[in-house]
């Protein structure tokens, strides 16, 4: 069977990274997540906005994928199975999924911020010194012009990159089922793929603790976690259901 994956900050959650919902700690309790993540405040302050993503890449290096990652990645081995996060970690890839499609970009894909070129080696996968080191630190220099390495994500007011969502259109288009796991289908234009999947006559699978927009247009919603909702589509592939 083809399986397209949607997944969003609740599969994350469950491996401990927080969600943008989330209240910041530490160093970083006084600033607004929403007011970080923006290309105007890295031009005003890179120092700033470069130490904050080193602090989360940091907390995603930490992280362990769970069974529901896990899950996804054994399923690969009897299933066409095609992941679309809109969550910036590495945690699907360190759980062994092959195929993922990252429609809000990676933490370790940063690029200069003027001519794009990727940065070699990958300046947030290095180990913090401390999980508490200062909040300001400075950008490294891009190699190849006067410009400044960025993260690789997508920020507020960005579009998505389109060989993404090029992609993401592609895996509901070829699936035969969609699972739509931790997301609560407020953001746009991901928000569309459940809906798109269903008007194809796909049936739709959404797992997630909370109800939320996709329990409108979902075949079936599962009230349970990520981990065990992955688990339970096993155990029904398994007996053929």
């Amino acid at each position: 069977m083809r399986i397209g994956v949607l997944t969003g900050a609740g599969m994350s959650a469950e491996s401990g990274v927080p969600t943008f919902r989330d209240a910041l700690t530490g160093l970083w309790a006084r600033h607004d997540p929403a007011e970080l993540a923006t290309e105007a405040a890295f031009r005003r302050d890179p120092a700033l906005v470069w130490g904050w993503y080193r602090w989360r890449a940091a907390q995603v290096r930490r992280a362990l994928p769970h069974r529901g990652h896990t899950g996804l990645a054994a399923l690969a081995a009897t299933h066409e199975v095609r992941v679309v996060t809109q969550n910036v970690d590495d945690l699907h890839e360190r759980a062994g999924s092959i195929d993922v499609v990252h429609l809000h970009g990676s933490l370790f894909s940063s690029r200069c911020s003027d001519c794009g070129r990727r940065a070699v080696p990958e300046p947030l996968a290095a180990a913090l010194a401390d999980a508490d080191e200062a909040a300001r630190l400075p950008p490294p220099a891009c190699s190849h012009c006067p410009g400044t390495i960025r993260p690789g994500v997508v920020w507020f007011g960005e579009a998505l990159p389109t060989a993404a969502w090029d992609a993401a259109l592609d895996v509901v288009a070829t699936a035969e089922l969609l699972v739509v796991v931790g997301t609560s289908g407020l953001v746009h234009p991901a928000a569309a793929l459940p809906s798109l999947a269903r008007r194809a006559g796909l049936p739709v699978i959404e797992i997630n603790p909370q109800p939320g927009a996709i329990a409108e247009v979902a075949s079936e919603s599962w009230r349970c976690t990520a981990g065990a909702g992955i688990a339970r589509l096993l155990e029904r592939l398994d007996a053929g259901g």
